[in-house]
């Protein structure tokens, strides 16, 4: 009788390692592509990053060469913005490849015979579809 009762425990119980296999194999999958998703968004923001970064430093870069061609060092005299003035690409420098800049540059205002300048800079990169921009604004006076 003893014997006959483990029996029956037995057979009730087989099949049930095999449920909890699949429950377990089923959650640790789930948990994998869930850190698979998170790896590849970690990926991409960091790649949005870098990208934002080489944005702001061509930006930066054009602001600085801008300011160099209106305050020109060791003369006496100011270039106008609005001269004639090629930019220079930046494609080729390390760390800028296929970045640009675009300047613009206002000279509207003078208020007690001090000339001001706005100068805006957009600085962008764009690599294998993935393009981003970044827009620094800044003003100079000339303190002749």
């Amino acid at each position: 009788m003893y014997r006959n009762s483990l029996n029956i425990n037995r057979i009730r119980q087989s099949g049930s390692a095999l449920v909890i296999a699949i429950f377990i194999l089923v959650i640790m999958t789930l948990v994998g592509s869930a850190l698979i998703r998170m790896q590849n968004s970690s990926a991409e923001t960091v790649v949005y990053e870098v990208m934002g970064t080489r944005a702001y430093a061509a930006a930066q870069t054009g602001l600085q060469w801008q300011l160099k061609e209106i305050f020109p060092l060791n003369t006496t005299g100011i270039t106008l913005c609005k001269a004639n003035i090629i930019e220079p690409t930046i494609s080729g420098v390390e760390g800028l490849k296929d970045c640009q800049f675009n300047i613009t540059c206002d000279e509207s205002i003078e208020h007690d015979g001090v000339q001001y300048y706005t100068l805006t800079s957009t600085g962008s990169c764009q690599v294998a579809g993935i393009k981003t921009s970044r827009i620094i604004e800044i003003e100079a006076r000339n303190i002749n």
